[in-house]
């Protein structure tokens, strides 16, 4: 489980085939140190696991299915990641809870500078902007964030300054892709919804009777 909010990025140091998914290898001094084999890291926004870790990188293996969903397969040395260690026990919720499971890809439409702010706007697929709301959270690229606008096919997020400097939507420019994660709570609600319209199941004892 993460918050979303990210502790800083991480450079890919190598990317190389692993049967039918990937070995990624990732950079970063600071938190390399603490991350035992097994932890959990947000990479991208995407849960991993460690599988092999020194004092200055640490290795994750995303398996197909990662990589259809996900961006991680576009990954190349020396290209940025953001990355969050999974939370412990009492630690305080900044963010909100994510669940490191993409659900899906956006691609950054438009930057529109306002002063020292940005409006980014993202295009998706419609399934995944159903189940967004105005204000709500959204995660892009494992980082928490506040929908502004939300259209059949797009929505829009303001970004600080602060949130700019330190991830990777400080430099991702139109085109570039990105990995959503709907608000945990918005899916439960939408599925339960979803199942409410559909109708009730024929009696069992009226099955396979036409």
């Amino acid at each position: 489980m993460f918050t979303g909010l990210v502790e800083t990025l991480g450079t890919v140091r190598d990317v190389s085939s692993d049967g039918t998914g990937t070995l990624l290898q990732i950079e970063e001094l600071t938190i390399a140190a603490d991350l035992p084999l097994g932890a959990s890291v947000a990479v991208n926004g995407v849960c991993l696991t460690v599988v092999a870790a020194d004092k200055t990188s640490f290795s994750f293996q995303a398996g197909p299915e990662t990589l259809r969903l996900t961006n991680l397969g576009e990954l190349r040395r020396g290209m940025k990641v953001n990355l969050e260690r999974s939370l412990r026990l009492g630690d305080r919720l900044g963010g909100h809870i994510v669940q490191g499971h993409a659900d899906g890809i956006a691609r950054i439409a438009r930057r529109e500078c306002q002063a020292d702010w940005e409006t980014v706007w993202f295009t998706c697929a419609p399934e995944l902007t159903k189940m967004m709301i105005r204000k709500g959270s959204i995660t892009v690229d494992g980082i928490s964030l506040t929908l502004v606008d939300v259209e059949p096919d797009r929505f829009s997020v303001a970004l600080i300054p602060h949130t700019m400097a330190i991830t990777t939507l400080g430099f991702k420019q139109p085109g570039d892709t990105v990995n959503l994660e709907i608000d945990m709570f918005a899916k439960y609600v939408f599925k339960c919804l979803e199942q409410m319209s559909l109708p009730p199941p024929s009696p069992p004892g009226e099955r396979g009777r036409g």
